[in-house]
């Protein structure tokens, strides 16, 4: 094939994997957000919602954002916000585009490393459109998984570039773009591991792979093998370097969601870990029955699973162990496998799931490149020997053609399929529960949709059904103290807020809530108290910051009273918060008990601005009422809290 027809054909192929990748996932542009952590990374976060900012970049490269740092992740979403608003279809099609581009530059790197063109793209296409990629793309809050797939793509792509010419520009690249893809999913760490297994295969820069191809030749003496060996671990510290400094980053972000971690005692961490080694295998090959959420089986997997699973893994290492030399791609592939899952197969517990689809995003990339390497080689070995070797490799690529085309369109109808069931809070929730029953998370979920649409009763039942699952489940305390409030039951809403922090205690929402909830009973100090804890994880939340400034301007009580705290934490507030009638009547209320009584008018009228624009008359009565006080010199006293 000539120069100009490989281009075209490289070119060709890329258009069809996005074209397949859009076929299976365009139908996301009519997608809703769901209430599995879609709030805590766009919806319910003011520093997302008000798009991008100098302001908001800083905040995102200096704050933990749901438990982990991945600042670029952050501000990708403060982008779609920035252009698109809280638009859930946009922002669904957007990680379509990244997804798209991830295939298509895994397909480029495959095919300049290894010359195969077609097998590259068969694996590529596999990548694009498997059902286990389906929570990666079609979640809005899997953002960081697409766009750290990008920039993982490209830093092994840039790595290419650089051994082919190491130049200090081309070795500073890939390091940029491996930053990049940390700074946006820290389980990246394990990158440069695969470097080095693309060094032994197909970039044939190892001595190991050169000794195993010198068939019965003399090798290089091991002082040279080792002076070798050393050369690429060393040219590789600057990226060990960078992975490092993202484990501590990652420790550090994740400190409460570790704390899961001494209810599950180390045995059930391993056999758990060893089991979904397996488990994700099972799923490439039979991808049916996939959900979000998995629950960890804890001490209840069974002797014979386990055993099963170790037998099949030992199998396989020894396999391609064995056949490292005649089929090089096999240890690459399988250890490809093996090592990417390392951070999140469950040694160290993040959360309390078992394991999930989205981990296999990268991962499964090495399993689909040893086994269609495998098919090819196979293939071309079966063939009748008396066929001439044109004829030969024509009906090799016609089998392997017919084959290809049958698990694309089979794996197509099963990732539209599996697709369907993100297009909304209910039919994620009642898809896992028609496949676990007895998924607490999957009731908890549940629960919130039905309380945002009034159905309290309802929602209550999922909730406590939720507890009786599972009692450490912080959505469903928190969600079941919210139901309790709305039906005016504020010492049971109070005990499931304080036990929600007790299990979390940076859950803002509990914090905030259990606030309200004493202010309510008039405990204002207690109340004062939940809302500092709130500031004390987010110095920046505008809810917070508002109500304690409400109190600290308007308090009965002299001793609870405070101008100046007040003012500052209400500038915070409309800060953080943006423009709004009650951060405006808060800040109000602050001016006025410092005295600024025109300034407080003044502000009284322009939230009745905005009140009236987004037809609140109440408020715009209240704010009204406030400036007729502040006309006559006096502030605000013993009003309720402004929320």
């Amino acid at each position: 094939m000539s120069i100009k027809q490989s281009r075209w054909t490289l070119i060709g192929i890329s258009l069809f994997l996005i074209a397949l990748t859009w076929a299976v996932f365009a139908q996301t542009g009519n997608y809703q957000f769901v209430n599995y952590d879609d709030p805590l990374y766009v919806l319910d976060n003011a520093h997302v919602r008000a798009g991008l900012s100098w302001r908001g970049i800083a905040w995102a490269f200096t704050h933990v954002h749901s438990q982990n740092w991945h600042p670029l992740t952050t501000i990708s979403h403060m982008l779609d916000c920035q252009l698109f608003g809280v638009s859930p279809g946009a922002h669904h099609l957007v990680n379509v585009f990244f997804h798209s581009i991830a295939a298509v530059v895994l397909f480029i790197l495959l095919a300049q490393i290894t010359n195969s063109i077609w097998a590259s793209a068969f694996v590529a296409a596999v990548f694009a459109i498997h059902p286990l990629r389906v929570e990666s793309v079609a979640w809005i809050a899997e953002r960081k998984d697409v766009l750290s797939g990008v920039f993982f793509m490209l830093t092994l792509l840039a790595y290419f570039r650089w051994t082919r010419k190491q130049t200090v520009g081309r070795y500073l690249a890939t390091s940029i773009l491996f930053a990049c893809g940390l700074m946006s999913k820290p389980m990246l760490i394990t990158t440069p591991i695969i470097l080095l297994l693309l060094d032994y295969w197909p970039l044939n820069r190892s001595p190991a792979f050169a000794k195993a191809t010198a068939g019965r030749q003399r090798s290089e003496d091991s002082g040279q093998n080792r002076s070798a060996w050393s050369r690429l671990l060393i040219e590789k510290i600057p990226l060990f370097a960078l992975s490092i400094g993202s484990c501590f980053a990652t420790l550090w972000a994740q400190n409460f969601a570790l704390g899961s971690t001494q209810f599950l005692p180390l045995q059930w961490r391993i056999t758990n870990a060893l089991f979904s080694y397996f488990e994700y295998v099972r799923q490439m090959f039979w991808p049916v029955d996939l959900i979000p959420f998995y629950v960890h089986p804890e001490n209840r997997l069974e002797n014979w699973r386990l055993l099963f699973a170790a037998i099949i893994l030992t199998a396989v290492t020894t396999i391609v162990f064995i056949r490292r030399r005649k089929n090089p791609y096999l240890i690459v592939g399988w250890f490809w496998y093996l090592i990417m899952l390392i951070p999140v197969i469950g040694f160290v517990q993040v959360g309390l799931q078992g394991h999930a689809d989205r981990y296999t995003y990268l991962p499964q990339i090495g399993l689909d490149i040893a086994l269609v390497w495998l098919i090819w080689d196979l293939t071309k070995s079966c063939l009748p020997r008396r066929r001439t070797s044109a004829r030969a490799g024509r009906l090799q690529t016609i089998i392997l053609s017919a084959a290809a085309a049958i698990v694309l369109i089979t794996l197509s109808s099963l990732s539209w399929k599996q697709a369907t069931h993100w297009r909304d809070t209910e039919a994620l929730w009642r898809h896992t529960l028609a496949v676990t029953p007895d998924s607490d998370v999957a009731h908890a979920g549940l629960g919130g949709i039905l309380f945002v649409r009034g159905q309290i009763d309802e929602s209550i039942d999922h909730y406590e059904r939720a507890l009786r699952l599972r009692d450490g489940n912080v959505a469903a305390h928190f969600g079941l103290g919210r139901a309790l409030a709305a039906k005016q039951k504020t010492d049971a809403a109070i005990f499931h807020f304080q036990k929600a922090l007790s299990i979390q205690p940076d859950n803002i929402g509990a914090s905030n809530d259990l606030g309200v909830m004493f202010a309510s009973k008039g405990e204002i100090r207690e109340a004062i108290s939940a809302w500092q804890q709130s500031l004390s994880f987010d110095p920046d939340n505008a809810d917070a910051a508002n109500n304690i400034a409400w109190v600290r301007a308007t308090a009965a009580d002299p001793d609870l009273r405070d101008g100046r705290e007040a003012l500052e934490l209400a500038q915070r507030a409309l800060r953080s918060g943006g423009e709004n009638p009650v951060a405006l009547r808060t800040l109000a209320a602050a001016q006025a008990e410092n005295g600024q009584f025109a300034e407080a008018i003044a502000t009284c009228r322009r939230g009745m601005e905005l009140a009236l624009e987004n037809s609140d008359r109440a408020m715009a009565e209240s704010l009204h009422n406030c400036a007729e006080s502040f006309r006559r010199g006096e502030a605000l006293r013993g009003t309720q809290v402004s929320h």
